[in-house]
């Protein structure tokens, strides 16, 4: 029987949040905080509950994307994947992953982040990803997802529908938030806010 590691990646993994810094990385900060100005309003929604975070989250995605070019858009998704990432990640975070793979776990992060800039680091690390999809049309960035917003029970959800979890003899979670509690009941042994 195997042993399954599931992981969140934003505030887990990392220290800060992937998708303002990777924002940052591709349009640069005066634009970022532009946009962030201009955001404002649907950003005191968000915090205030009235929008949920899909929906926040489409919003910036579409505010700073929408109308990209796929190719260009994955093009420096990768680069701040394989080059960028490693400036956020927590020492123990990765300890732990280590641990796991030096047993032999299965381990997978499962994040409401996008595929595009999460899929690199994971496969230079070989871990395996369950995460937010973007939409693209006419290969160019909508603003939108294809997939649900991976956060909350939706977390659930596809590891449920990735993965039998009858066949692990021992789970192990971690998470950092409201949206990973139903990936943490999932679990033999889980772990909050663990690595800080």
């Amino acid at each position: 029987m195997a042993i399954l590691a599931l992981f969140d990646f934003d505030g887990t993994i990392t220290d800060k949040d992937s998708l303002f810094k990777f924002i940052r990385f591709y349009i640069g900060d005066i634009k970022f905080i532009v946009g962030l100005v201009i955001l404002f309003p649907m950003l005191i929604k968000f915090k205030l509950g009235l929008i949920t975070n899909s929906k926040a989250k489409e919003y910036l995605m579409a505010y700073y994307f929408k109308g990209t070019d796929l190719k260009t858009f994955k093009k420096l998704a990768t680069e701040y994947s394989l080059f960028h990432i490693n400036e956020i990640l927590r020492p123990k975070a990765m300890e732990r992953i280590d641990w796991h793979q030096a047993l032999g776990h299965e381990i997978v992060i499962i994040s409401a982040s996008i595929r595009c800039w999460l899929k690199p680091w994971c496969d230079r690390h070989n871990i395996s990803l369950i995460s937010t999809e973007l939409e693209v049309i006419d290969s160019k960035i909508t603003g939108k997802f294809s997939t649900k917003n991976c956060h909350g029970i939706e977390k659930e959800r596809r590891i449920k529908e990735v993965y039998d979890l009858r066949n692990y003899e021992y789970i192990y979670a971690y998470g950092d938030s409201i949206g990973d509690k139903e990936m943490l009941a999932l679990a033999n042994e889980s772990f909050y806010k663990p690595f800080r």
